[in-house]
């Protein structure tokens, strides 16, 4: 059946018009063929089209939403290159695949020492302590609402996005027990604000991160779009905290206390964000690197707890640091595999180019970007921006601080429109979903257009 399957797919990619081809360079993205109008390409769109339908629907049919984007990449490439072979454009090919490859990579070792340190965390009862104090000191749902998105918000420039979703997650998480609507709220409501946070910092985003390296703009340029990132967020933050229940969570009946050596994991996790920081900044080193060797950190302490137990010599007080990594969230790394795959081989077809130039020559500017902004909620914001700047249209700093700012926010429209999105789907499983994100993308739409016309008024004169 398998050969019947591929001989069929080899037959209709054969009959199919001749291959266009977009450039006769041997290198960079011009190099590759263009199969925005064969077989291929149609065949290539359609597979992420039906994939990304089960991810909508994954409560429904309770799927994981890791198994069809990982079934549709590896469709879209096999099928990109029955269409390669024989062109000599096989190079090509191989080079962006390892260049998707890298990307996973990298965001994989990221992804992965986050979650562990927060599994850490949440072993050695940091969050359960957390919960306690906050519900002691009698704050509502509502104070809590605001106090998790705030936090997210402002921890979103320093940390990035994605951490920052992972860690304030982990909080909703604890203090929200006994209340899926808060619960689900206060989710929602971090990833808007960890998004938001994130659009107005070099190192909030990887989007953002792209567009400094690029030199499109300086360091301090980004903090011009910090008010619009702050109406981003709080016009459906107002909005949704009038339906956050108007209820204290029920007092800790016990006392919990924190297990030997948590306040070093705290310590441990701040100094492997700054080792990764710090990788980037002054070593011009890929921050996963910096994050390794903050596993490392926890690896050998982990060791050092082992080999030096407490006088009571209590089993729960040693820390397994490789058991925490076996309790990663492997759906949602897969996820990031897939969708990274998925949509790379949608540009590697010519899509994501094609797209962006009917935007820029027919749109404008200013409507390019806001549809672009909106675009990456469905389409990931990384390769849209790569994108934009393999095209590097001719804009003014205004304009390019508007693509910062959709580009970094729009991925808040969905769950799956942003790390910060996907990485607390996992986190928070069987609380916050797809639809019950979906249910808010009103409100968030609201914010984005108000956001946007913040900056095209507050920073008129950059444009």
């Amino acid at each position: 059946m398998v050969r019947v399957l591929w001989g069929l797919l080899a037959g209709v990619l054969a009959m199919s018009p001749t291959l266009a081809y977009a450039s006769s360079e041997t290198t960079g993205p011009s190099a590759l063929l263009d199969l925005t109008n064969h077989a291929a390409g149609y065949f290539a769109l359609a597979i992420f089209v039906i994939a990304y339908l089960l991810v909508i629907f994954e409560e429904a049919i309770h799927m994981r939403k890791s198994k069809p984007v990982m079934l549709a990449a590896g469709l879209i490439w096999a099928c990109v290159a029955f269409a390669y072979m024989g062109t000599g454009k096989e190079a090509a090919l191989n080079a962006a695949a390892k260049h998707n490859i890298l990307e996973y990579g990298e965001l994989f070792l990221f992804l992965m020492v986050a979650i562990t340190y927060v599994n850490s965390l949440e072993e050695r009862r940091v969050f359960d302590v957390l919960r306690a104090k906050l519900v002691s000191m009698g704050l509502s749902y509502q104070k809590l609402f605001w106090l998790t998105g705030i936090l997210a918000f402002f921890l979103s420039p320093l940390l990035d996005n994605l951490t920052t979703a992972l860690i304030m997650g982990a909080v909703v998480m604890a203090v929200g027990t006994g209340s899926t609507k808060f619960i689900v709220l206060a989710c929602v409501n971090v990833v808007v604000a960890a998004n938001a946070g994130g659009a107005f910092s070099p190192f909030g985003d990887i989007t953002t991160l792209m567009v400094w390296n690029k030199g499109k703009i300086e360091f301090a340029g980004f903090f011009v779009i910090f008010i619009p990132s702050v109406i981003n967020y709080i016009v459906p933050a107002v909005i949704m905290s009038f339906s956050v229940p108007k209820i204290t969570p029920e007092a800790v009946s016990e006392n919990p206390s924190l297990k030997r050596g948590a306040k070093v994991v705290i310590f441990l996790f701040a100094s492997t964000i700054f080792t990764a920081v710090s990788f980037k900044n002054f070593f011009h080193l890929p921050p996963a690197m910096g994050m390794m060797l903050g596993l490392g950190y926890l690896m050998m302490f982990s060791y050092f707890l082992k080999k030096h137990p407490d006088r009571k010599n209590e089993p729960d007080m040693v820390l397994d640091a490789f058991k925490e990594v076996e309790r990663v969230e492997w759906d949602t790394l897969f996820f990031f595999f897939g969708i990274i795959f998925a949509v790379g081989g949608l540009g590697v077809v010519g899509y994501l180019e094609t797209m962006s130039q009917l935007l820029y020559v027919d749109l404008g500017h200013t409507s390019a970007n806001v549809i672009i902004g909106a675009l990456s909620a469905i389409v990931d914001n990384i390769p849209l921006m790569f994108a934009v700047l393999t095209m590097d249209p001719e804009m003014v700093r205004g304009q390019w601080l508007l693509i910062t700012l959709t580009a970094g926010v729009g991925g808040s429209l969905l769950s799956i429109g942003s790390a910060a999105g996907v990485a607390l789907m996992g986190t928070a499983r069987g609380y916050y979903t797809f639809m019950s994100h979906l249910k808010w993308t009103w409100a968030i739409a609201l914010g984005y257009a108000a956001s946007i016309y913040a900056h095209l008024w507050i920073n008129a004169s950059l444009f």
